[in-house]
């Protein structure tokens, strides 16, 4: 099921650096140096996209990142301040668990999960976690882990039933 494309333009987008590295190619001549950036951009209102970008120069590598993220956005469902269930994200040997959180608890989570959940709009949820610490495999950890999350209505209207049946 593909879903439409979220139009970047329309938005108040803000974004964020997660990591910048040097990373080497080593030729012939020497050895070229270039700078790869993890970027994360979101309206603070359920938009949320990550990005990558590689270049000679950090901002240009920022630059790309942010416009690699921009294509890349993903509508998060959001109930009142917090996420309407808990959910486990998973990529390469990274794994993030997200789950709700009563309201006034803020955002509690490591840095690279904390980027992603705050530029997702979300203001009371608690994330762990486990397995690899690389930046970019928590990062894409994140966003999968918000791609598996569904409002209650919508599972109602798969199952075709009301959400009082659902919620029991």
């Amino acid at each position: 099921m593909q879903k439409a494309q979220i139009d970047a333009t329309q938005l108040d987008i803000k974004e964020q650096v997660v990591d910048i590295r040097r990373v080497t190619k080593v030729v012939k001549g020497g050895r070229n140096f270039r700078f790869a950036a993890i970027v994360v951009v979101g309206d603070e209102n359920g938009h949320v996209g990550v990005g990558s970008g590689k270049a000679m120069e950090i901002p240009d590598a920022i630059r790309k990142g942010i416009e690699d993220a921009k294509k890349n956005m993903i509508q998060v469902p959001i109930l009142g301040t917090s996420i309407p269930h808990e959910v486990k994200g998973h990529f390469g040997a990274g794994k993030v668990l997200i789950m709700p959180a009563v309201e006034g608890t803020g955002i509690i989570a490591g840095g690279p999960v904390r980027a992603v959940l705050e530029l997702a709009g979300l203001k009371d949820v608690r994330a762990k976690s486990l397995g690899s610490n690389n930046s970019r495999n928590m990062v894409n950890a994140t966003m999968e882990g918000l791609r598996q999350l569904k409002r209650a209505e919508d599972v109602a209207r798969l199952r075709g039933k009301s959400v009082e049946e659902i919620m029991g």
